[in-house]
């Protein structure tokens, strides 16, 4: 055997290899990180990594200028879920989402708005349980339970790891028509042992290169029947929360794998078929850089409108302008409310509510819209435009 094809046979092997199984299939099995040989950082590379660095840097320090963070990740999380769940081939959008959380009807609302909101569901679920749990084979089954419960998949043994193959492909293709099949069922609980021990590692490689390796990796091992790339692109996530590299869970990284889907599952199996780890880092940073630079966007956005409609509001509302700052800042955490969740805000009469809420839709900060005489809802159409694909 030449030199040459034992240097090729090692790159391939550094990811992993293909073994045949009883059935006649090859699945399969991702070698433990990280990559043996290890990754090569080239200038280029090494200039994506600080690239993206910095611009998650400053995304970080952005949120941070707001006045109360925490009111603002409510729309980061649904933009992210939307976005992720999207990529799976969900229709629903961020308004979707947004009527069904406050009970609006709407009539042919996408019936899978409820994968979305399992999917806030599950971030936050996780993100509180990183308080006392650490990034684990045990965190990642809990959030596959709460992402699948009651949904498509639901059947599909949430929160317990798959004892039967798994395969990707197009509709109704069978094993052998597969475009990749992931590891035989008695294979998946060591691979994610081995995934989880790199997650924690003590050595010297870059966070965000360690998780956009485990990113690959997880979806490598597919260890669940569904639901396995949403699951994967919440340990991002997590990762970078855990890490304290984000304070907030304010990267929606989603919408740049969605723009670029073709190329996100050719680099994904690029790894599996050739052991490309450096072209898939290398596509994973650029997306890190370029949608934290688009995030820092948002949040001066957020920042010159709020000051702007806080302006608005003091200057024009006279008496009722206290009243009216307290709805103002309720919108940023709930950006669709009636008249009633105002009545009850501000402890006054129903008349006066409607008045204030009327003001608040003559000074171009609401909008009615069910189109009700009664149980109408009201939405922070400008808050909501920042995160949303639909025109303004």
């Amino acid at each position: 055997m030449s030199t040459r094809h034992l240097q090729d046979q090692n790159i391939v092997q550094r990811s992993g290899r293909y073994e045949p199984q009883p059935s006649g299939y090859r699945a399969f099995i991702p070698a433990p990180l990280p990559p043996n040989p290890p990754v090569q950082m080239t200038d280029d590379l090494q200039a994506l990594l600080s690239r993206a660095d910095r611009a998650l840097g400053r995304l970080d320090g952005s949120i941070q200028t707001l006045p109360d963070p925490d009111l603002f990740v409510f729309m980061y999380v649904r933009r992210e879920a939307v976005l992720s769940s999207q990529i799976e081939g969900t229709q629903s959008s961020l308004q979707d989402v947004l009527n069904a959380e406050a009970n609006i009807f709407v009539p042919n609302r996408p019936g899978d708005v409820h994968e979305v909101i399992n999917y806030v569901n599950a971030m936050n679920y996780g993100l509180e349980r990183l308080q006392t749990l650490p990034l684990s084979t045990r965190l990642i089954r809990e959030i596959h339970e709460r992402l699948m419960q009651g949904v498509r998949g639901g059947m599909l043994q949430p929160g317990e790891l798959r004892r039967s193959q798994n395969w990707i492909g197009p509709a109704g293709c069978t094993l052998n028509e597969a475009s990749y099949i992931p590891p035989p069922p008695h294979e998946v609980p060591n691979a994610l042992g081995e995934l989880e021990k790199f997650l924690h590692a003590s050595d010297s490689i870059a966070p965000l290169l360690r998780i956009g390796m485990a990113h690959a990796q997880f979806e490598a091992i597919h260890p669940f029947l569904d639901g396995n790339g949403r699951t994967g692109r919440l340990l991002i996530t997590f990762f970078l929360c855990q890490q304290e590299i984000l304070l907030k869970p304010v990267l929606y990284l989603s919408v740049f794998l969605k723009k670029h889907r073709t190329e996100y599952y050719e680099r994904l199996q690029a790894i599996r078929d050739t052991g490309d780890w450096e072209g898939w880092l290398a596509f994973f940073l650029r997306g890190a850089a370029e949608v934290s630079n688009e995030a820092v966007k948002s949040v001066r956005r957020i920042f010159t409108m709020r000051e702007e409609h806080r302006r608005i509001v003091t200057e024009r509302f006279g008496r009722s302008a206290g009243n009216g700052l307290q709805v103002l800042e309720y919108l940023y955490r709930f950006p669709i409310l009636s008249v009633t969740y105002v009545q009850e805000m501000i402890g006054t009469s129903y008349t006066a509510a409607n008045q204030l809420v009327a003001r608040l839709v003559d000074a171009g900060i609401l909008e009615e819209v069910t189109g009700y005489q009664r149980n109408r809802r009201f939405r922070y159409a400008p808050y909501i435009h920042i995160f949303s694909d639909e025109p303004e």
